[in-house]
C-alpha cells in the first residue's frame, strides 16, 4: 500500500464543511494523508494519526487546494484562429460562423496530429492545476470525424461529450433539418460508444429550441446525459430546455431572464460560467451574483477552444470571476472545484474529504485568495493527480 503525508500545510481547502470551517472546509496548520490514490485523512497537523504514512512531503506553510475541475472544454481540433482574434480585437464582433474555419482544418488533420493537440492541452491544463477535464467533439461534423474526435478525447479523459450539434456544416447549409436528422441518427449511433454526455449549441446561427430539444432527447434515449450551450450571444430557450430535460449543466448563461434564473435555482442543472469567452470576445460578463443569490449552483470552466477562449488556465478564470463577475474568492474557488464536479455529476473529485480522489494542488502562496489577488502569476507549485505528482 502506498501512503503519503502532506505535512505543514498553512491553509488547506477541503470543500468539506464537516472537515473544516465554512463553505471551503478550511483548515489552518493542517495535513493530508493519502493512501493508494485516495484521501485517507484530513485535519490539523497536531492530530495526524500515528504512523499514518510511509513518505512525507513538507508543504512549507503554503496553501493546498483541490484540483480544479474544468467541466467545459473543446480540445480536439487542428489549426488556430489567430487572424480572427486579431480582427475581433480590432472591432469585429464574434459570431458562431468562425467555428467552420476550425472544422475545415480538423477534417484534414491526421489522428496523430489531433491526438498530439489534445495531449498538449490536457498537459497544459494539468500544469495550471486542472486534474479533471471534460472534452467535447464538435469540429468534425461528419459521422466519421465526430466519432474519431470522441475516440481521441476518450484517450485523455472519461468526461467526453458528443457535440455534433455545434454548428450546421457548409454542406448542409441549404438543408439544416437534414443535418439535425444526421446528428440524432447515424452520427449519434457512431458516437454513443465513446461519449458520456451530449451537448447542443442552442444559439442564433447554430440550433434553435426545437432542434435542440430533438437532439438532446435522442441522446437521452441512447443513454447520454444532456449539457447545453445556452444564452451566450443573446437570450434564448437554452436554459429552460436544459432544466426541462434534466441537463447536468447549462453553459455560458450570459443572457438570462428572471425565469431562466428561477429555473436554474429550482432545478438540478448547474450554471457553468465561462469568463474566458467574455474576455476574448469583449462581451459582457455573466452576473454570477444574480445566480448565487437566487440559490443556483455555479461552476467555473475555461472553455478552451481555438475561437473564443483559447486558454486552459483556471486561475485566470478565477481572477476574472472575482474581478468582473461579482464573485468572492471563496465562491470562485468553490465554483472551479466543487462546482465543476457537480456539473460533471462527480462526487469523487472537487473536494479533499476522506474517500475523495487525491487530486490536489500546492500553491506557492499562503492562501487560496492569492489566485485572484495575484492575477497572471504562476502560483501552482505542484500538482498531484490520484496521489501521484505531475
Amino acid at each position: 500500500m502506498s501512503s503519503l503525508l502532506i505535512d505543514n500545510i498553512g491553509s488547506l481547502v477541503t470543500n468539506a464543511p464537516d472537515v473544516g470551517q465554512g463553505a471551503l472546509g478550511l483548515l489552518e496548520d493542517a495535513a493530508l494523508v493519502i493512501e493508494d490514490g485516495l484521501v485517507a485523512w484530513a485535519g490539523p497537523r497536531a492530530l495526524v494519526p500515528e504512523g499514518a504514512a510511509r513518505e512525507r512531503f513538507d508543504a512549507g506553510g503554503r496553501a493546498v487546494i483541490p484540483g480544479f475541475v474544468d467541466s467545459h472544454a473543446h480540445l480536439v481540433f487542428a489549426g488556430d484562429r489567430t487572424s480572427e482574434f486579431e480582427a475581433r480585437m480590432s472591432g469585429r464582433a464574434y459570431t458562431a460562423g468562425g467555428i467552420r474555419t476550425t472544422v475545415a482544418a480538423t477534417r484534414t488533420a491526421t489522428d496523430d496530429e489531433l491526438r498530439a493537440g489534445v495531449r498538449r492541452l490536457v498537459g497544459e491544463a494539468l500544469r495550471s492545476g486542472t486534474t479533471t477535464i471534460e472534452c467535447k467533439s464538435g469540429y468534425g461534423l461528419t459521422v466519421e470525424d465526430e466519432a474519431r474526435s470522441l475516440r481521441l478525447a476518450a484517450e485523455q479523459t472519461a468526461e467526453v461529450t458528443y457535440l455534433g450539434a455545434h454548428v450546421v456544416p457548409p454542406e448542409y447549409a441549404g438543408d439544416p433539418d437534414a443535418y439535425v436528422d444526421l446528428v440524432r441518427g447515424a452520427m449519434l449511433d457512431a458516437c454513443v460508444p465513446h461519449a458520456r454526455w451530449i451537448d447542443v449549441f442552442c444559439e442564433r446561427g447554430a440550433f434553435d429550441g426545437d432542434q435542440t430539444r430533438a437532439i438532446l432527447t435522442a441522446g437521452k434515449e441512447r443513454g447520454l446525459v444532456p449539457r447545453v450551450h445556452a444564452g451566450q450571444l443573446g437570450p434564448g430557450p437554452g436554459v429552460r430546455i436544459a432544466v426541462e430535460l434534466g441537463a447536468a449543466s447549462a453553459d455560458h448563461v450570459t443572457h438570462l431572464s428572471d425565469a431562466d434564473v428561477e429555473a436554474l435555482a429550482s432545478g438540478g442543472t448547474v450554471a457553468t460560467l465561462l469568463p474566458g469567452a467574455e474576455f476574448s470576445t469583449r462581451s459582457p460578463y455573466p452576473d454570477a451574483r444574480r445566480l448565487l443569490d437566487a440559490g443556483a449552483t455555479v461552476a467555473l470552466a475555461a472553455d478552451c477552444n481555438p475561437g473564443s477562449s483559447y486558454t486552459t488556465n483556471i486561475p485566470f478564470c478565477i481572477a476574472l470571476a472575482v474581478r468582473d463577475m461579482n464573485m468572492t474568492p471563496v465562491e470562485a474557488l468553490r465554483a472551479a472545484t466543487m462546482g465543476g464536479a457537480q456539473a460533471l455529476r462527480r462526487t469523487d473529485v472537487g473536494h479533499l474529504a476522506p474517500g475523495a480522489r487525491a487530486d490536489f494542488v500546492l500553491l506557492d502562496a499562503p492562501s487560496h485568495v492569492h489566485l485572484a489577488y495575484r492575477p497572471g502569476v504562476p502560483l501552482v507549485a505542484r500538482v498531484w493527480k490520484d496521489g501521484v505528482p505531475g
